[in-house]
This record gives C-alpha cells, structure tokens and sequence, in this order.
C-alpha cells in the first residue's frame, strides 16, 4: 500500500511539474464572420471647382497653326460665277481690343488675294461671259465676339477694314491696271470667305473638349496618397459644369466645376472609373470657388489587420511569468461588430476572439474598437483556464493595440494631394494649382468587408492653360 502511495505521489508530482511548464491550449468557438455581399457605402458627392483661363497668345498660335499658305480655294466657277484663291503673307495677329466693352477680339490677317468674277450668260450654246482677275494684297482687320459652346471656343467674326500694301490690280491684256475705285464690290464678296475661314479655325484650334478630357482623365486616374498604407485616391467624374467665356486682358475666363465622388482605397491600384462617353457639359451662370470634398478612405478588413499586426510586434502580454504574444491579427464583421482574432503562444496557446464597435478619436486621429471584450465563448474558457487573460487590466494593455492611427495616411495623402495642386502639369501646356485647408473627419461607417472612414476637404482648384500645344 505505501509503495502504492508512493507511486502515486511520484506521477501526481510529475503531472503537476507537467501542468506547470506546459502552456494551455485554447480552442474557442470562431464567430463566424457574415456573408461577403458586395462592398456598398454610402459616399458623399464632391464638388470641384476648376477656373480655366487660356491666354490669346494661345489661340494665336494655334490658329497660325491651322491656317498658313493658302488658306482658301475656290476652283469652281461654275456654281456662283466666283474663283478665289486667298494666302496667309505673314503671322495673324490676335488681340483684345481694349476700346471695346464687353470684351472681343481683334485679328490681323495679312493676305494675298486672287479673285476672279465672271459675268455674262449662255445664250444657244454660246458662252457669253466676260471674267475680270483682281489681284489684292493687304491686311485684314476683324473683330470677333466670343462665346464657348459645347466646349469650343466659338467667334462670330466680322470684317473691319482692309489696308492695301499694294494698290488692288485687275488684268487687263495680261498686264496689272490699278482699280481701287472697283474694290468695294468685290470685297463684300470675299469678306464672308475670310470671316467664315477665320471662326472655322479658331473653332477649331480652341476645341477644349479633347484637352479637358485628357487633363480630367489624368486628375482621375487613382493615385497613390500613402506608400506605407497603400492607399489611393480615385476621383469618379459624375457631370461637369461650364460658365460663358469672358474675355478679360488678354486671357480667356470660364469657371468649370466638376460633380464628383471621392474614394479613398486601400489595397493594389484600383481601376479608373473615369468614362470620357459619359461626360456631359452643362451650361451655368454660377459656380463655387471652392472644393468641397468628401472622400471616403476605405480601409478593408485585411489590410486595417495588417496594421494591427505591426502594432502587436514584439509585444508580449501579462503578468508575472504569465505571458503571451499575438503572432497574427485577423479582423471581421458580425452583427455590426467587429471581431478581432488574436493568434497567440505563450502560457496560452490559441485563438482569442474579441468583439466591438470601431469608432474614431479625433484627438489622437485614430481608428478603435469601443466596447472591446471576449467573445462570449472565449470568455467562459478563458475563465476556465487561464483567468488572469480575462481580467480587464490585461484585456486593456491589448486593447491598446487594436487600434491604427490615420494621422500619417492623412498628412501624407494631404502631401500628395498638394503635390498635385502646385503647378501640377497633367498634360503640356495645362497647369493646376490650388490649396487644401485642414481634413475633417466626419464619420466612421461600418460594412461587412471594411471600414469607411468620412473625411471632408474644402479647398481652391485652378487650371491655366498657358503654352498649349
């Protein structure tokens, strides 16, 4: 019997020794997450104000662009008794008249012109006609009204006077007799020519629609806020807004405005939304001259775990020689909570499970979890087995942890987004430049595939085209 005790006491020993040194294992019941539904939220419509302003000097160059040489024919004599030929002799010239209120432009058009008018009649198959060939060479003066519509610059152009370099010649017997006193008629003639070819080239060379496109679809293509955090900014175009053109010095003036969804995403490089066949212009008589922004920074569940888990590196948990290490962080929702799974090791072995409501310090600018306790499951063994982790001193030390501050991806992606407010050149010739007041967080919304956060910006946008190509 007292080797029996003995025996005894030995294994009882060793199983205590046993119990001691080796840690416990904890298997909770895992709060399954919900169903993964698509990633709905609601997001706030921004509204970006754009200024545009393009000098004259631009329109002057790209109207020379378009018309150099012979910049009108006409071969058919046949259809109005009229031929014409009119050439470019020198650079146009492209001011504001400053004697004019409400703003027009004045052009300079030094040109050649070779004007034939036939006059007569067939009569029984005879041709009856007599054509005059009128030589002019002189420079042009018209005065345009502007308006912009349907994204082009349109001017209703209308001749002033024509200054001779040389007296108006007609060819009589293969020579040049000078016949300005004939000139009037044929300058009536041939004015609507040049006025017409003079709008269609401007109409033509301030189309803005292609220019403003590619500029909006550089502004809207996702860009990175914040290396660190990968976060990225995608601006979703939903209707732009154009004012009249006004012609002040020597600068063209419309205010632009663009309705719009702002995203923040966290991940890889989201896709562009921007749709360029979807994109309306709508005629206004006033818009803003701020930005209101309302960005949603969309933090998914797998990546605010990733932060998380730099928060718990190296740290261990406890009291005394009773202590664990989180090795890996995982998060969910459930019941509009959010479950945080801790793996740890230590003097417990397991799954943790706990459970609350994220919710936003705007002191500390972090995102944490009010509310934070066990699962019910994982309370009831913790009770069990390894009481000290269920106290509230330890839960709070960990608590402390499932947190992530937003402030470097706020002051970064505010960075990034000066960047692209200070001569930010999206295409040549289109500069941005502009100015940010402070983010304000607004709100924190709560889906079962991530955390929206609600930030708003108010600020000032302006584009200058300047040198454009």
């Amino acid at each position: 019997m007292l080797k029996f005790l003995s025996v005894l006491v030995v294994f009882l020993i060793i199983f205590l020794i046993s119990s001691c040194s080796t840690s416990n294992k904890i298997a909770a019941l895992k709060p399954e997450p919900d169903n993964a539904d698509p990633l709905v939220y609601e997001n706030s419509v921004s509204f970006i104000n754009l200024p545009i302003s393009v000098k004259l000097k631009d329109v002057e160059n790209q109207t020379n662009t378009l018309l150099n040489g012979l910049i009108y024919e006409d071969n058919n004599i046949e259809d109005d008794n009229i031929e014409m030929k009119i050439w470019k002799l020198a650079p146009i010239s492209i001011t504001n008249d400053p004697q004019v209120n409400g703003g027009k432009i004045k052009t300079i058009l030094p040109l050649k012109v070779l004007f034939k008018y036939r006059i007569g009649t067939k009569s029984l198959g005879v041709d009856l006609y007599n054509t005059k060939e009128f030589n002019l060479n002189g420079v042009v003066t018209l005065m345009s009204d502007v308006a912009l519509t349907n994204w082009k610059l349109i001017t209703k152009t209308e001749l002033k006077s024509l200054d001779w370099n040389e007296s108006p010649t007609m060819v009589v017997f293969g020579k040049n007799v000078p016949v300005t006193y004939l000139m009037t008629p044929a300058i009536k003639i041939f004015s609507s020519k040049i006025e017409s070819k003079i709008d269609g080239a401007i109409e033509k060379s301030m189309d803005f629609k292609p220019n403003v496109l590619a500029a909006l679809e550089k502004i809207c293509s996702p860009f990175q806020m914040s290396e660190a955090y990968e976060s990225w900014l995608r601006i979703t175009p939903i209707e732009i807004y154009s004012t009249d053109a006004v012609l002040k010095n020597d600068t063209f003036l419309m205010d632009m405005g663009m309705k719009c969804t702002m995203t923040t995403l966290v991940g890889t490089k989201p896709e562009s939304k921007f749709d360029a066949s979807k994109i309306i212009l709508k005629p206004v008589t006033k818009i803003p001259n701020q930005i209101s922004a309302n960005i949603a920074a969309v933090s998914t569940f797998a990546e605010a775990a990733k932060i998380m888990n730099k928060n718990f590196a190296g740290q261990e948990f406890g009291s005394g020689s009773k202590k664990i290490t989180v090795q890996k962080v995982d998060i969910w929702h459930k019941n509009d909570k959010m479950v945080i799974a801790l793996d740890v090791i230590g003097t417990v072995n397991g799954t943790i499970y706990l459970t609350g409501f994220p919710q936003y310090n705007e002191q500390t600018k972090e995102i944490f979890f009010d509310k934070l306790d066990y699962a019910l499951d994982t309370k009831n063994k913790l009770m069990r087995t390894a009481n000290w982790l269920a106290q509230g001193l330890v839960l709070r030390k960990i608590q402390e942890s499932c947190r992530y501050s937003i402030v470097p991806n706020l002051e970064e992606g505010k960075q990034t987004m000066a960047n692209y407010l200070k001569n930010y050149s999206p295409m040549p010739g289109v500069f941005v430049n502009g100015k940010m007041d402070n983010l304000q967080f607004q709100k924190v919304q709560l889906t079962n595939k991530a955390i929206i956060a609600f930030i708003k910006v108010n600020g000032t946008v302006n584009v200058a085209v300047d040198g454009l190509k």
